[in-house]
């Protein structure tokens, strides 16, 4: 039986796949192994071991993290235990330290071999769009505690306008109208590289919100105050500009996780920290060697609507090489970027594909894909209970 490890780091297969972590990218991965042990339809006439290695005790669904901290209640939803997802495989709790082609070394000195490796280690961000520590238990105080914060804070500064800081300020403002939210960014554009509709909707949006916007500029030093604590200060942005505010959250530098690739014994980091991969998401230089997700170097924004398509090539290839055939399927980024950003549960905007071209779609579409329940519903059918 082969071993196939998927590293968060792991290893599964009668060959063995090791697969590691990365949220959406293991999820994927993850939750066709599971279809693919139970003897379905890609997984007819194959055998493997499957080893999902990562150091947190939980799934967390990153898509719902802002909600949890304005809406405490909602928390509980974002995190999955493990092992309802890969019910026919083993899952160690450790963290990857070295990889190599034929398997992983942990820190707890642990080697764990594959025969085939796929790495979906994703990328850290700051709190709160992803959670500070690996145990639910821990990331469920985290959230109530800077929720406490929040809620006792009247003016809110957030440092970043991308997605993740848009979103952020649309939850605030659901659960607290009334609060003051100032957002700075150093781009003069929301969003640029999507339809010139998409932003109008947009900035109409957070007209209503009441947001106060700050494009083009940035500030000259970051808050002395550490980012989710109450505690009134007040900053300068480069144009001389004073913004006063009482917690401050940081919404900008998405980071691959990459340490355990620093030593160079598996491939060779590119300037921006991620791995080149070949249209059948191989590792550039390894056969039986893959990577999904936000570590690879695919031109194209991270999203884990694109790690979940690279899942599917990565399992229909592994399945093909233990059947004694080449690897066949690829991935071709989208010709249009894609994005449903949701500002709380009812407003957001969002880009979808279609045969003619990007589409603009309205809030109402927006909520009804993503807002409501930041796929809470999906993730819920798949694992089963939440691990909180």
């Amino acid at each position: 039986m082969d071993r196939v490890a998927e590293r968060g780091p792991t290893d599964v297969g009668t060959e063995s796949l090791a697969q590691g972590a990365g949220n959406h990218e293991q999820y994927g991965c993850g939750r066709r192994w599971r279809l693919w042990r139970r003897g379905g339809r890609q997984g007819a006439g194959t055998r493997a071991e499957v080893v999902l290695i990562d150091p947190r005790d939980s799934f967390v669904n990153a898509a719902g993290s802002l909600r949890a901290l304005a809406q405490p209640t909602w928390a509980a939803n974002i995190f999955f235990p493990f092992a309802t997802l890969l019910t026919a495989g083993t899952v160690i709790r450790d963290r990857a330290i070295s990889v190599d082609a034929v398997g992983v070394t942990l820190s707890s000195g642990r080697r764990v071999h594959a025969d085939y490796l796929v790495l979906a280690t994703g990328s850290s961000y700051a709190y709160p769009a992803k959670p500070r520590s690996d145990g639910t238990e821990d990331g469920l105080a985290d959230l109530r505690r800077t929720h406490k914060e929040l809620a006792d804070a009247d003016r809110v500064l957030i440092v970043g306008a991308g997605p993740v800081g848009l979103e952020l300020a649309g939850e605030i403002k659901d659960v607290w109208p009334r609060k003051a939210v100032t957002i700075v960014d150093p781009a003069e554009t929301l969003l640029p590289t999507f339809e010139p509709g998409l932003r109008e909707d947009l900035h109409r949006q957070l007209d209503d919100l009441d947001l106060d916007l700050r494009l083009g500029t940035s500030l000259t030093t970051l808050p002395a105050t550490e980012a989710g604590r109450a505690e009134p200060f007040v900053v300068t942005t480069t144009e001389g500009v004073e913004i006063a505010a009482d917690i401050w959250f940081q919404a900008y530098g998405a980071r691959p996780n990459n340490d355990y690739l620093g030593d160079g014994r598996l491939t060779t980091l590119s300037a921006r920290g991620q791995v080149a991969v070949t249209d059948t998401l191989n590792v550039a230089g390894h056969d039986r060697v893959y990577a999904v997700g936000d570590l690879t170097d695919i031109a194209e924004d991270k999203l884990a609507a694109y790690a979940l398509r690279h899942a599917e090539v990565v399992v229909e290839n592994i399945t093909a090489q233990l059947r004694g055939e080449p690897p066949t399927a690829t991935y071709q980024p989208l010709p249009h970027p894609i994005i449903l950003l949701p500002l709380g549960p009812r407003g957001g905007v969002g880009q979808m594909p279609t045969p003619e071209g990007p589409a603009v779609v309205p809030a109402a579409t927006v909520a009804d894909y993503k807002g409501v329940d930041l796929f809470t519903g999906r993730f819920t059918a798949q694992f089963g209970p939440t691990a909180a």
